[in-house]
């Protein structure tokens, strides 16, 4: 995943539940901000199940083990189940490695819908039941688009939903700096149309509207496959988008080469790029951003996920020394909704047991959202959280987007194949800003792509 390009290595870790029902957080009953009535009566339903096991393993090492830790502290402390967290620097792997030698976890929590659906179609996941797909859809903010993710085949080819979503990633995000904005009289645009013209309204005043970098080191070119994804939702539906990403639809056809033009209409404008676009490739995205903070500043706008703020220069603050805005539809496709592109972590049951059941109810209840939402990193479009849990204004912004959002699609090139969209879409994307047209950039990564048959 490119979020993985930020995580640290840390070494694999077993935490004990025992040890960690001590260790709340936050005392239960002590802080309105959060659903205290939802834990318990959570305790209440699950009396029953003290000091029988469950094994936890994900995705999660370093701060956020210790932040998902805090979490599953309150599950133990309310069943005194003993829970065990563990996770592995090679985690996809892992897993596989575990099911297939008949010891896997009883929960498996992983950021790859396509890994989920291959463990499923071999049998190793537990339906969780249409009454469980029934909740997610209406509580979770674009419902469907979440269910979508946790469906897949079972070994008898069946359909069934497998996977609980749990935390959330936004991508659909534009940067910028409010005082910038203020000074210079700037409204944040509500349509595409708006944002447009707000790039030549900067142009006109003499500015440099975008800083876009899409240098990475090995992984070069990333940045740009987020763009594009983003363009194909606000100009093509999202079964386009889903048949795009599995290659039912070419690489190259018009609703693809479409979108990246729509990309292109903004880093391959030589006025609209800081340091023009000899600097877009050459850039690296973790310097990008720098420029909104200049005096005067080099570029007014910057699109990026939620992550980037750990980027910004020290000591800014979020909503004040800078904001964002949501990346803004098309008012000519009023159709298409309001569509949110990002990420998230899946949660199935892979040794089914009464522990582990309870731990998919468990993910229900609003405090096991709220408990990680008031510390940092964590999003979720469960519409029964409490909004003012959350740690501060801008991942409270960032949670609105996700309940509201009428479509949610995860990062298209996280789910083609790694050869593609870590590989092909990224150089494909590089070449299309040094000088190649969209359709021959695109017609390149189709040959990679059928090369792989």
């Amino acid at each position: 995943m490119k979020l993985s390009l930020l995580m640290g290595a840390a070494l694999a870790a077993l935490v004990a539940g025992s040890a960690g029902a001590q260790e709340l957080k936050f005392p239960p009953g002590e802080d309105s901000r959060f659903n205290w009535k939802s834990y318990e009566d959570f305790k209440a339903a699950h009396s029953d199940l003290k000091g029988q096991p469950l094994t936890v393993f994900g995705p999660w090492r370093g701060e956020d083990e210790a932040l998902f830790t805090s979490v599953l502290n309150y599950f133990i402390a309310a069943t005194g189940i003993d829970a065990r967290y563990s996770s592995s620097e090679n985690y996809e792997q892992q897993i596989v490695i575990d099911t297939q030698a008949g010891s896997p976890p009883n929960i498996a929590i992983l950021p790859q819908p396509g890994l989920l659906a291959d463990l499923s179609a071999k049998g190793f996941l537990t339906p969780l039941g249409e009454e469980t797909a029934t909740w997610v859809k209406e509580n979770y903010g674009a419902g469907e688009s979440w269910i979508g993710y946790g469906t897949y085949k079972g070994k008898d080819g069946q359909e069934a939903f497998y996977a609980f979503p749990y935390k959330a990633d936004v991508k659909s995000l534009v940067w910028y700096v409010p005082e910038n904005f203020e000074e210079a009289g700037y409204e944040v645009p509500t349509t595409m149309e708006d944002l447009i013209k707000l790039s030549d309204q900067i142009v006109e005043d003499g500015g440099v509207p975008w800083c876009i970098g899409l240098g990475s080191g090995g992984a070069t070119g990333w940045p740009a496959t987020d763009w594009v994804e983003d363009m194909m939702l606000r100009t093509q539906s999202p079964e386009t988008y889903d048949k795009w990403v599995s290659n039912e639809i070419k690489f190259d056809d018009p609703a693809v080469v479409g979108a990246i033009e729509e990309f292109g209409k903004f880093a391959k404008n030589e006025k609209y790029v800081s340091g023009g676009l000899a600097a877009v490739a050459s850039t690296d995205f973790r310097d990008s951003p720098k420029g909104l903070f200049d005096i005067p500043p080099k570029c007014y706008l910057h699109h990026q996920a939620s992550f980037i703020p750990s980027f910004f220069p020290e000591g800014k603050e979020l909503g004040t020394d800078a904001d964002f805005f949501y990346m803004p539809t098309c008012a000519s496709k009023p159709e298409l909704g309001k569509p949110v592109l990002g990420a998230g972590t899946l949660v199935a049951i892979t040794r089914d047991s009464p522990t582990a059941k309870a731990f998919i109810e468990f993910l229900k209840t609003p405090i096991a959202h709220e408990v990680w939402m008031a510390q940092s990193g964590f999003l979720t479009p469960y519409k029964g959280v409490k909004p003012e849990a959350y740690g501060n204004d801008t991942l409270r912004k960032e949670g609105e987007l996700l309940i509201t959002a009428t479509t949610f699609r995860f990062d298209g090139s996280d789910l083609m194949p790694g050869k593609i969209g870590a590989g092909a879409f990224w150089t494909g994307m590089v070449d299309y800003v040094g000088g190649k047209d969209a359709q021959t950039a695109a017609g390149d990564i189709q040959k990679a792509w059928e090369g792989l048959k």
